[in-house]
């Protein structure tokens, strides 16, 4: 994991991005794998970060990410796009 964190940090230097923007991009993909980890349950999330859910809610405004947009990636896609598993349906059927 440490390579991986160097190489990135490596690439964020190599390409200009500035102090600022990479401790906001790192706290925001962060925060964010957090709340999927815990599908968007905040006071979960706060819990796990060490943090209040006051707190993680303020730094996600500051860091303009939406819960939406973390639990739309979330949710079950319709039946219309789900896949069929046609095989498995008929031989359960059947018996």
């Amino acid at each position: 994991m440490k390579r991986e964190l160097d190489s990135l940090v490596t690439q964020m230097h190599s390409s200009g991005m500035r102090y600022d923007d990479a401790v906001k991009e790192f706290k925001r993909q962060y925060l964010r794998e957090v709340l999927e980890a815990h599908r968007g349950n905040q006071c979960k999330a706060a819990e796990e970060l060490g943090m209040h859910r006051n707190t993680l809610s303020r730094t996600m405004a500051e860091l303009g990410l939406e819960l939406a947009e973390v639990r739309a990636g979330l949710k079950r896609p319709p039946r219309s796009e789900r896949p069929v598993f046609s095989a498995a349906r008929s031989l359960y059927r059947q018996s």
